[in-house]
Parts: structure tokens; sequence; C-alpha cells
């Protein structure tokens, strides 16, 4: 059974910074496509970005020149780096691989909330 397990969340005031983790249970040079998504309660989840085995990388309009989505095969993990933080990003924040999402599979995520 795969697994992702996201990790890193946390509560952070308006301008910070926070990396979030993915780590897999097998050898994420299988996943062509990795994504992040997000959801705040009451809304649909969104998605946030994606990157691909090559490393090619793609953002929402909403946290472009801020967020940056990076994979570390040799590692098993994806990570989301958060810069220049807002109160609307506040969000669980999910990851995912193609495959995974064609199957309606998710995980737990982890909690960023964005406060003073």
């Amino acid at each position: 059974q795969v697994q992702l397990v996201e990790s890193g969340g946390g509560l952070v005031q308006p301008g910070g910074s926070l990396r979030l983790s993915c780590a897999a249970s097998v050898n994420i040079f299988s996943f062509n496509v990795m994504v992040w998504y997000r959801q705040a309660p009451g809304k649909e989840r969104e998605w946030v970005a994606t990157i691909v085995k090559s490393g090619m990388t793609t953002y929402a309009d909403s946290v472009k020149g801020r967020f940056t989505v990076s994979r570390d095969n040799a590692k098993n993990t994806m990570y989301l780096q958060m810069n220049s933080l807002k109160p609307e990003d506040t969000a669980v924040y999910y990851c995912n691989e193609a495959r995974a999402m064609g199957r309606g599979s998710w995980g737990q995520g982890t909690q960023v909330t964005v406060s003073s």
C-alpha cells in the first residue's frame, strides 16, 4: 500500500515561512506527477502546485512567486517551501500523485495557520 505523509505545518505569523514535506513509502522516481493541494473549512480542495519527474513546476496564481515545490527522489520526499505567507494561505495542505488522485485517495494533510 503506497502512503504519502504530509508534515511541517504549524502556526506562523504573516510574512513568515514554512517548509512542508511529503514523505512516500515507495521510490518517488515512479511518480511522474506529484501535486500539492489545500483545503480550507467549507471550501473545496484547490490545486496549489505540480512538479513532474523532470523537475518542471507549475503554480496556482495565488501562490506564484511565494511558494516553491521540489522533489528529492533519493529521499523519496517532495517539499513545498512557503514564503511571505498570508492569512489566506491558512488551510490543510495535502500532497498526492496522479494515480492516487485517480483513485480518490488522499492522506491526512498538515494544517497551516497564518495569523498574528
